[in-house]
């Protein structure tokens, strides 16, 4: 016997079943682009960034953690609604509110935002092909093959299924971090007991830490999902469960990554990790190579789901901006431009990947810091138009959600002015760094 449910606006036929789905089944349903975005966040890039942390101050960063999930959640459920409240992609709105100058500018910024972190996921899967023996210029190649062919030839739920999957890779990091036996009062104390230093090494992580959990990237995919799947707002509510849920797993998964890294190379010392293969080769000889195989595991599946979810939402917000034809059911003949962008940034990606010695050390890091700048430019115009009665009607937002949304503009354009006045001080060698 077979059971008919909607989810997400989909009919889906569940066969074996008396009755509508409960428990464990019901929330499994739920899950979309919110987990697909939130967890493209913990890529390359942001798994680097998170290994910096973990060696250099352990745990101390943990409550930078905490509260950003409650700032990703919001921006990412209010991404969703938008989305679902007017059928249309973030740029296409900021066209048509705003006119083309500042549409042109938003292309900038996403342009310069995902430009660079395209090239770092195929950094990262060029990195965890070579820890488990297979040289880059193989691997680099069949992955961007592969990732094209998916989405070019699958349809909308055929790519987010795959998309789905390659989220359970996420979980090594947690089995990575209970390897390296943490002291988990010291885990409580830095989740939950602001610590804040003033060196610019500190600022330039906070930042980045930032920059890497809320990216643009991530915001433009879930409303421009959304839009595709073509959910009413009349079924919008397990989209938002989608949204919440996504956000605080992903920011889980982050923090263990911190947790992992914090157990064992800061509390041995290591502090010099630049990148998450760095990060993986150095767990080898403090807990054995379990823990190194599970973060190489974790590392390629975080850069294959990335650097197919990144050039998507790219091209989905170049051809919203200019009003061209857009949607993984089409093909180049009748979205030239949409399959263009994400062809080309596919090849680009794997392109600069494979130019040896690469300098990774800026690039990985240095790239979720530019997101963390460009981060409010995005912020603004989303809350300006969720805020737009004549386009959102009752799915506007409400006093809570203006004073959490804007709270988190602020505070991230503080933490980017910080860095900036820091770095000019310890130029002028007024602050020493850390």
């Amino acid at each position: 016997m077979s059971v008919r449910v909607t989810v997400r606006g989909r009919s889906l036929r569940l066969r074996g079943l008396r009755k509508p789905p409960t428990g464990v089944l019901a929330i499994l349903l739920v899950f979309g682009p919110g987990l697909i975005a939130a967890t493209a966040g913990d890529d390359a890039g942001g798994i680097a960034t998170y290994s910096q942390v973990g060696a250099k101050y352990g745990y101390d960063l943990l409550w930078v953690l905490a509260v950003i999930t409650v700032s990703l959640a919001l921006v990412q459920e209010t991404c969703a609604r938008l989305g679902a409240a007017t059928g249309r992609g973030l740029l296409d709105l900021v066209r048509e509110r705003f006119g083309i100058g500042w549409a042109l500018f938003a292309v900038g910024v996403v342009l310069l935002a995902n430009g660079g972190v395209v090239v770092t996921e195929f950094v990262g899967i060029a990195a965890a092909a070579e820890l488990f023996g297979i040289t880059r210029y193989l691997a680099v190649p069949v992955t961007a093959l592969l990732i094209w062919y998916l989405v070019i030839q699958g349809s909308y739920a055929s790519v987010e299924r795959v998309f789905l999957a390659m989220a359970l890779v996420f979980f090594a990091y947690p089995a990575a971090a209970i390897l390296g036996h943490p002291d988990w009062g010291a885990v409580a104390r830095g989740a939950f007991i602001p610590t804040v230093q003033t060196d610019p090494d500190y600022l330039l992580l906070l930042v980045g830490l930032i920059g890497t959990t809320i990216t643009p990237y991530m915001q433009l995919f879930q409303q421009s999902a959304i839009v595709e799947k073509g959910v009413p707002r009349r079924q919008y509510g397990p989209e938002r469960a989608d949204a919440y849920l996504g956000s605080v797993f992903g920011n889980i998964i982050a923090a263990f990554i911190v947790i992992a890294t914090g157990a064992t190379l800061h509390a041995a010392g290591i502090t010099d990790i630049q990148t998450a293969s760095d990060a993986a080769q150095a767990l080898q000889p403090l807990v054995g190579d379990a823990a190194q195989a599970l973060f190489a595991v974790g590392l390629l599946g975080a850069s294959l789901l990335a650097a197919g979810v990144l050039p998507l939402a790219t091209a989905y917000s170049v051809a919203e901006a200019f009003g061209f034809r857009k949607g993984v059911d089409l093909d180049f003949r009748r979205a030239p431009v949409f399959v263009g962008i994400f062809s080309a940034l596919i090849a680009l990606g794997a392109a600069v990947a494979l130019i040896p010695n690469l300098p990774l050390i800026p690039l990985l890091v240095g790239i979720q810091v530019l997101n963390g700048m460009l981060l409010p430019v995005i912020l603004i115009f989303l809350l300006l138009l969720i805020n737009d009665r004549r386009l959102v009607g009752s799915l506007k937002n409400g006093l809570l959600y203006n004073v959490l949304s804007w709270g988190t503009v602020v505070l991230v354009t503080i933490a980017v002015v910080c860095l900036l006045g820091s770095q000019f001080l310890s130029a002028l060698g007024v602050l020493g760094g850390g």
